[in-house]
């Protein structure tokens, strides 16, 4: 089984970040009025520290698992988020979706601290589902008169560059130290995902 090279692979992380920072002028096919729908997407996930946590943790925790779960939970996760953001855009309701997203630092934290190494598929339901209420919260709250589509472009990218950068930090797991620093991170995000629940339980 080929290794995963981690210089190789935080290169290409860090090249979609400095593609995705490109000024609207570079994206030319995108009209200027749609590119605001594109660039609020995307900066949503960013903009939210409960986001931002979670999904980190989910790159964090397919590194750990190692192959295949390294990309089958990157890869889940954005993929049932758009199904939840469409469900946020046509209005469909989704009660509790504010504790679901705390649970989710909560629960992916638990999992990066304690490594916790369930099958394969129970990990992906779990991943999926909080990835449905991230994407129900991204998809309900599109800003008045900009592009859908784009929006979810947007938000969509953004989550897939958010889990490389925890794949990348991830790769340290392959060391003792780097062991030991990733269970740090895990608990470092279930604080965090604490401090959100008991604000969405307030």
């Amino acid at each position: 089984m080929k290794r995963i090279d981690s210089s190789s692979l935080a290169t290409t992380a860090l090249l979609a970040l400095l593609a995705a920072a490109l000024p609207t002028d570079a994206v030319a096919h995108i009209l200027k009025g749609e590119s605001i729908g594109f660039f609020s997407g995307f900066e949503h996930p960013i903009s939210g520290l409960d986001h931002v946590i979670a999904m980190v943790a989910v790159g964090l925790w397919g590194a750990q698992l190692g192959m295949p779960a390294i990309w089958v939970l990157p890869v889940t996760f954005p993929l049932v988020m758009a199904c939840g953001g469409f469900l946020g855009l046509i209005g469909v309701p989704l009660p509790g979706s504010e504790i679901a997203i705390a649970l989710s630092g909560v629960c992916l934290g638990a999992a990066v601290l304690l490594e916790l190494r369930p099958p394969l598929w129970m990990a992906g339901i779990l991943v999926g589902i909080f990835g449905l209420f991230h994407g129900y919260a991204h998809g309900s709250e599109l800003p008045p008169g900009q592009n859908a589509l784009l929006y979810s472009l947007g938000f969509v990218l953004a989550t897939g560059l958010l889990h490389a950068t925890g794949i990348a930090i991830g790769l340290i797991h392959r060391w003792q130290w780097g062991q030991l620093a990733l269970r740090g991170a895990g608990a470092f995000v279930l604080c965090g995902g604490m401090f959100f629940l008991w604000g969405a339980l307030s």
